[in-house]
């Protein structure tokens, strides 16, 4: 049995995917229900509009923006190929999620390209996230601003991390990041901004952490990441990431795009280390990485 155009848009409507179709030209004419919640956009604010108008504005790791020269899309459109890639979307809210895209054409009845489908996953652990949430509200150890865990349970857990060091010898890192310029800013666009601005970068950081890290914020502009098991390389490779992630992202504020960047000040556990020592290092690398002009990682 064939399903009727009315079965059909309302299956594709109800997808656990984020779906949106364009034409040749690039615009929006389709945006389903999984693409509102994913993104935070609804189809009212998109459809009409080109998919690179200030919504979902796709970078990849490395913080190249893809809606130009390399939209998988676009190019997809060109040579009719069907591609597949894990990209970083921007979050009406302002912040990063990680995705998995899936690009095809759409063709007429004689093959010709009319426009293209893309179907998109989040791949963010953000089921994980809202459960932990919840944990640390419950035991009320949630930074209220940022949903993040406070510095109060930052400090439990870099304990639990100490235990496991002495223990089994389990390796961690820390990431101490700041936000560059922030006093400049509030005080520029004053602190309801600010404090959009703080949860943005929250956000981007806790979304695109591993599960079984950490990310809270110390206080301030201040956050720190705990990263379990990981290399002096991988610790700078995923602390880059963020970086990189944080400066991609922005909050619309009237008809401006605002940016901020983080520095970052990355460090091992040694054997001999305290909690104090640990942390003040890492903080002193940040530190550093202002010195060294902003928006950038030192490891130490």
């Amino acid at each position: 049995m064939i399903l009727d155009s009315v079965s059909y848009g309302r299956l594709v409507d109800n997808l656990n995917d984020g779906l949106y179709i364009v034409d040749r030209d690039r615009i929006i004419q389709y945006w389903n229900k999984a693409a509102e919640r994913i993104s935070g956009f609804t189809s009212a604010e998109v459809v009409g509009k080109s998919c690179s108008d200030n919504i979902l504005t796709h970078v990849d790791c490395s913080g190249n923006c893809l809606c130009r020269e390399m939209c998988p899309l676009a190019m997809t459109m060109i040579d009719g190929a069907a591609r597949e890639s894990e990209i970083y979307l921007h979050h009406k809210d302002g912040h990063r999620i990680q995705v998995s895209v899936r690009s095809s054409t759409i063709t007429d009845e004689s093959g010709g390209v009319i426009g293209a489908a893309e179907l998109f996953t989040d791949i963010s652990n953000l089921r994980y996230n809202e459960l932990k949430v919840k944990e640390l509200e419950e035991m009320a150890l949630l930074d209220n601003l940022t949903r993040l865990a406070n510095r109060h349970y930052i400090e439990k857990d870099l304990a639990g991390c100490f235990e496991e060091k002495k223990r089994i010898d389990f390796p961690f890192g820390i990431l101490f990041m700041d936000i560059d310029h922030f006093k400049e800013f509030n005080d520029t666009y004053g602190h309801d901004v600010g404090d959009l601005v703080l949860k943005c970068v929250a956000d981007t950081l806790v979304k695109n952490a591993r599960p079984f890290d950490l990310i809270g914020r110390w206080g301030g502009e201040e956050f720190i990441g705990i990263l379990r098991n990981v290399s002096l390389m991988q610790l700078e490779d995923f602390g880059n990431r963020l970086r990189i992630l944080v400066e991609s992202s922005y909050i619309q504020a009237e008809h401006d795009k605002l940016h901020v960047t983080v520095s970052i000040g990355a460090t091992l556990v040694c054997s001999d280390d305290t909690m104090d020592t640990i942390i003040k290092r890492a903080d002193t690398l940040m530190y550093e990485s202002k010195r060294l002009g902003r928006n950038c990682l030192t490891l130490g």
